[in-house]
């Protein structure tokens, strides 16, 4: 296995090609392979963070049992489909990060979720941080269960306002990045990113929530005209700027109530409250930010996901993935854990779908 030299400030085109073929190995794995699969991609005692119901497992014998074997069992044949595979270095530590979908037959059930015997697409952002012999030591995998649930006809929640299909790849075609970017251009990426949240971030809610002062606001100086945003099943996918705020800004802003203050106010209060980022990367024209948990906010108000309010604490397990094009942000896709999430407003699909069937 190849080393990371400290000079290093992003893993090297053949640490990208060596680490994304072991991803697809473990894939493809036969049951008698994966925990020889598991060991060449991570090492033995990683963490592993997955989205709810299975949440986090400690090393490789765990993630073997509680996550891996039961994905293969009830998908076979499945494979792995990257559309951005981007890498950098964030305090001090190198990450790889991910979209895609899994893709396979669903021949079993998985998680409680009726085998539907047809193709599923299992959606994933996924965050790796890598060690100094170019495995893995933690794991952040943030896949969509929900969706695999709407996939299998076992839909537990109001039609959500965006399209709910699969997540395309990016309009450049460019996101598999096998090899280092120009660090300027990286910089530049997610520095654009940053301000953007800045600006989402210095929003006065409380006193100035409404359709027009979100289209009339300073993130529009970073989205590109024919900005795409793809969210998770239960929101789905919008198309410019006033799609977004229509399909989901507006909709998420009134249910959650978030700290307020100045962005460097919202920062501290989100970490007393333990949120924030542990990545933030640019690698040319894309950039990453993740947080597990990223979001913390009340839910107070009504409407999400049809959903009334909770008046609960909520922590959300976030990733944004960005494609910054023409010097605007053109596309951003977000995995977000929708049953960790709800589950904190009281509701649980996976439950509501148990109910269901024993019906």
């Amino acid at each position: 296995m190849t080393r990371f030299s400290d000079a290093e400030a992003f893993p090297t085109g053949a640490q990208r090609r060596a680490f994304l073929a072991n991803l697809q190995g473990l894939a493809e794995a036969s049951p008698e392979e994966i925990a020889g699969a598991l060991s060449g991609l991570a090492v033995e005692n990683s963490q592993w963070r997955v989205a709810h119901p299975i949440n986090e497992l400690a090393g490789n014998e765990a993630a073997l049992t509680g996550l891996w074997a039961p994905l293969k069992a009830a998908f076979p044949d499945l494979e792995r489909r990257d559309v951005i595979f981007v890498a950098g270095a964030y305090q001090d530590q190198h990450y790889i990060a991910a979209v895609g979908h899994y893709c396979g037959t669903m021949a079993g059930d998985w998680l409680g979720i009726p085998a539907s015997n047809k193709t599923v697409y299992l959606r994933y952002g996924e965050v790796w941080q890598i060690g100094p012999d170019g495995r893995a030591v933690q794991a952040n995998l943030l896949w969509d269960v929900l969706d695999v649930m709407r996939q299998a006809g076992v839909w537990p929640l109001a039609p959500a306002l965006g399209v709910p299909e699969m997540w395309p790849g990016p309009l450049t075609a460019d996101g598999v990045r096998l090899a280092p970017s120009a660090p300027d251009e990286g910089r530049a990426s997610i520095a654009q990113t940053l301000a953007m949240h800045k600006s989402l971030a210095e929003h006065d809610d409380r006193n100035r929530l409404s359709r027009q002062s979100l289209i009339d606001m300073p993130q529009r100086q970073h989205w590109h005209p024919k900005m795409m945003w793809y969210g998770p099943a239960g929101i789905g996918t919008t198309r410019g700027l006033e799609g977004f705020v229509d399909g989901h800004q507006l909709p998420f802003r009134i249910a959650f109530h978030r700290p307020q203050g100045t962005f460097e106010e919202v920062t501290a209060e989100r970490q007393r409250h333990g949120a924030g980022h542990y990545i933030r990367i640019g690698d040319g024209p894309y950039s990453v930010t993740g947080g597990w948990p990223s979001v913390y906010a009340v839910h107070a108000g009504d409407g999400f996901c049809g959903l009334p309010a909770s008046g609960k604490p909520v922590f959300m397990r976030v990733m944004d993935f960005y494609l910054h094009h023409e010097g605007l942000i053109r596309e951003n896709w977000v995995p977000l854990d929708m049953l960790h999430l709800l589950k904190q407003m009281g509701v649980d699909p996976l439950a509501r779908m148990s109910e269901v069937l024993r019906r």
